[in-house]
């Protein structure tokens, strides 16, 4: 097997497929909340909304790296979770300071209080996994 051809370095071994477990569920409840919301509501919070949709995507493609694994993927879902971490500390921040800019909640709202403060905790545990997995490959 040539350089080219050798299998990713696995990020989903042990507590890294409890991330991928985590981010898939938070893939469905993101995309399936935001898309009957736009479907059926839109015009009512189309901010809170747009924003939901946008975090389905982004940990759709944070599932997707850490499946496909290597040390592209791993650079790309840290890249991720430090936009999703950044992402929740600002929608977090101006759902409590301004209420008025979200008539209806987002995945981040609150800091994600609505799904148990996950959409926090999640990318902080992820970018710690990442870095590990970085740490292990190097040693």
């Amino acid at each position: 097997m040539t350089a080219l051809e050798e299998k990713p370095a696995r990020l989903i071994s042990g507590p890294g497929m409890l991330l991928v477990w985590f981010y898939g569920v938070m893939v469905v409840g993101a995309v399936s909340r935001s898309a009957y919301q736009i479907a059926t509501d839109f015009q009512r919070a189309p901010l809170a909304y747009s924003l939901s949709a946008v975090a389905g995507v982004v940990y759709g493609f944070i599932t997707y790296t850490l499946v496909r694994g290597g040390e592209t993927a791993r650079r790309a879902a840290l890249v991720c979770c430090a936009a999703e971490l950044a992402g929740v500390l600002l929608v977090g921040t101006w759902t409590l300071v301004d209420r008025s800019a979200f008539p209806d909640a987002t995945v981040w709202s609150d800091y994600g209080m609505g799904y148990v403060f996950i959409p926090v905790l999640l990318p902080l545990s992820a970018m710690y996994w990442l870095r590990k997995a970085r740490e292990r490959r190097g040693a």
